[in-house]
């Protein structure tokens, strides 16, 4: 999926959050953006997704006892789906030290500023070998449409839920932006102007997750809201 983070069943420490009231799955149908009518550029530039080559970023959570670390890489590859030249995104999942997922995501950035999902190769794996390739799709093939990771201008779309993928009974997460000036403590350090997106599979009903995009940064935290319990936060980053 197109999430850096996998849910967890157990958290962290306590990490101090101020933001805007809690919502559960909105009944409005989301909404599948205007792919056919947007122009793409080269390049990521969004101050929430900041995909330059050479970014990485890791996390940590802990799930059954056990230390999980995400390690995600912005590579100086690209590749083109449905036309459009991506930037590929790899971001690795290990558990006590031993790979359990390693992913490909593809994203590309319009005109605009909007940042659009486009598909992701994705292998889960269980002793060293491959056991799962479920949640892999890409734009254009079998029906599969891309969707919005992230708005220029993500003010202007709060409290609407819309497509953040869409390959039909494979892949179908959605959106909805329910903060922009949100607080958040980890550790020693505080982030302000962080945005807070509530995401959602509509495969899976009763189960939510609240990301947190700090500008210039990316994703700093991960938390489940409904349906299970498990956070994961951001360790370092390194941003070219």
């Amino acid at each position: 999926m197109k999430r850096f983070l996998i849910t967890l069943s157990a958290g962290l420490a306590l990490v101090a959050v101020s933001c805007g009231d809690s919502s559960t799955e909105s009944t409005v149908a989301p909404i599948l953006n205007d792919y056919a009518g947007a122009t793409f550029v080269d390049g990521i530039t969004n101050e929430y997704f900041p995909f330059t080559p050479g970014a990485t970023w890791s996390y940590e959570g802990v799930e059954d006892g056990e230390v999980e670390r995400i390690e995600v890489i912005v590579t100086s590859d690209t590749r083109v789906v449905d036309g459009i030249t991506t930037v590929v995104v790899r971001d690795t999942v290990t558990l006590d030290g031993e790979l359990i997922e390693d992913t490909f995501d593809w994203y590309a950035q319009d005109s605009e500023g909007n940042v659009w999902y486009m598909g992701e190769d994705s292998k889960e794996y269980e002793d060293g070998e491959v056991t799962s390739t479920a949640g892999s799709w890409e734009t254009g093939i079998d029906g599969a449409l891309p969707g919005i990771i992230m708005y220029a201008n993500p003010a202007a779309h709060m409290n609407a839920p819309y497509r953040q993928e869409f390959y039909p009974d494979e892949a179908e997460d959605v959106g909805e932006i329910i903060e922009t000036n949100a607080t958040v403590t980890i550790g020693e350090r505080t982030y302000t102007g962080v945005l807070v997106i509530r995401e959602w599979n509509l495969l899976e009903p009763g189960e939510l997750e609240d990301k947190y995009f700090a500008p210039g940064i990316g994703v700093i935290l991960e938390e489940v809201v409904e349906g299970g319990s498990g956070r994961v936060e951001l360790l370092s980053t390194t941003l070219p």
